[in-house]
């Protein structure tokens, strides 16, 4: 029994199929395939680098702004301080100074109460000498 030669036709075109399917066909499909995972790797390399990038500017942004609230929180310590000082220094001269006013009223006051004192004195004795001529009717020896 030999074969049949339709079946060796058939043989014959379906490997030519094959041929013409893999050259025409196959082949181009595979290379768009090819062309778009390595758009796709690419894409995913950019992002991936593109996030990398955007987590860094993030981290020195974070970093700057920590560091400007920061400097900002400094000064407005300074600040706090030096009007601390100059609230100490205005409330101690001005202590000084009310200091001062009671000593010189109280050296007044003193002076005053002195003075009344000894007015006192003297118009006690003129009044003692008033009271004394009135009841005895005359000047008290």
């Amino acid at each position: 029994m030999s074969p049949d030669l339709s079946l060796v036709w058939v043989i014959f075109f379906v490997l030519l199929l094959a041929v013409v399917l893999d050259r025409l066909l196959l082949r181009p499909i595979n290379d768009v395939i090819a062309r778009r995972r390595q758009a796709i790797a690419s894409a995913r390399s950019l992002a991936d680098e593109s996030a990398t990038r955007a987590r860094t500017a993030a981290d020195e942004f974070e970093s700057r702004t920590q560091a400007a609230r920061a400097e900002v929180y400094r000064q407005m310590d300074e600040r706090r301080r030096q009007a601390m000082d100059r609230r100490a220094d205005i409330l101690a001269r001005t202590r000084r100074e009310v200091d001062d006013e009671v000593a010189g009223a109280r050296a007044t006051l003193k002076a005053d109460a002195a003075a009344a004192r000894a007015q006192l004195e003297r118009d006690a004795g003129a009044l003692a000498d008033s009271i004394v001529e009135r009841v005895l009717g005359r000047q008290a020896s």
